[in-house]
């Protein structure tokens, strides 16, 4: 089955949930992430989240900076996760976010993670905290350590979405990488996931789609946290793994077009990509 392109009539005929009228009826989300050093990479994912339309946001990001993080992100309930001396999530941490995790509709675990101890042992944990119909994205340092717990991910198959970037593609089929569709594809069934990795999103039923658009100006710091959240928040409003996820590609590199022509083909920033993204949604009917 060839990756079918992902244009704005693809998305018009699968179009998404209907928004629901009040914060609870358009989901709940929970970012998981952000470390001392790194809170910003998980403030940009919850922002995006919302962005796209999703009701009710919770962060949690490491206790030294919950307090900041609450200021910065006011839309945003804030839980603190326990830290070591250093400032990186401690393994245990899981256990803070339980009762979150368990009433969320989607889950993003990895923005901002710094460390592999304590990323591991969250990423090991988040099957057996959240709802049995709760959908899961992981990303950024979460991908590097999922590899070691998969059996522990083994109850989220058909409800999980990666995001690698091409080393944590390599870290999770154990091998190098040199075809993007192939190994997408691969990732997919190991794991029982929708893998967006560069341009293309593989489900794990075979269907694969490839985005035609945007920029090199999408190569910057944070914009991959923007993308993370983007397809949380869908996840949220109801939409399926596959479809948040070839929505969320094909709107962020759209908003990257937009940015490019406004800015520069290089230069803009990440946050910018987020005050784009309900411009691009409007224009495609979500």
């Amino acid at each position: 089955m060839s990756a079918e392109p992902i244009t704005p009539n693809v998305l018009r005929s699968w179009p998404l949930p209907e928004a629901g009228a009040g914060k609870y009826d358009r989901g709940q989300v929970l970012v998981i992430g952000g470390a001392a050093r790194t809170p910003g990479a998980a403030q940009l994912s919850a922002l995006a989240a919302l962005r796209v339309g999703a009701g009710r946001l919770t962060l949690a990001v490491a206790r030294s900076v919950a307090h900041e993080v609450a200021v910065a992100v006011p839309e945003s309930g804030v839980e603190p996760l326990d830290e070591d001396a250093d400032g990186h999530v401690a393994v245990g941490a899981i256990e803070g976010v339980a009762a979150d995790a368990g009433s969320a509709d989607a889950v993003l675990v990895g923005p901002g993670l710094d460390e592999p101890d304590g990323s591991r042992d969250l990423v090991a944990g988040i099957a057996g905290v959240v709802g049995p119909d709760a959908t899961v994205v992981l990303d950024a340092f979460a991908l590097g350590v999922a590899a070691d717990v998969r059996d522990r991910l083994e109850p989220l198959r058909g409800r999980l979405v990666m995001t690698p970037n091409s080393g944590e593609a390599e870290r999770l089929l154990g091998r190098e990488c040199s075809d993007d569709e192939a190994d997408a594809r691969a990732i997919a069934e190991r794991f029982g996931a929708v893998v967006a990795l560069a341009d293309v999103i593989a489900a794990p039923d075979g269907r694969a789609w490839v985005k035609g658009t945007g920029s090199g100006g999408l190569g910057t710091s944070g914009s991959g946290d923007v993308l993370s959240g983007a397809i949380v928040g869908l996840l949220a409003r109801g939409a399926e793994p596959a479809q948040a996820a070839a929505w969320a590609s094909y709107v962020h590199a759209a908003a990257g077009d937009r940015l490019a022509v406004q800015v520069g083909p290089l230069g803009y920033l990440a946050r910018e990509l987020v005050t784009e993204i309900p411009r691009v949604l409007v224009e495609l009917g979500g």
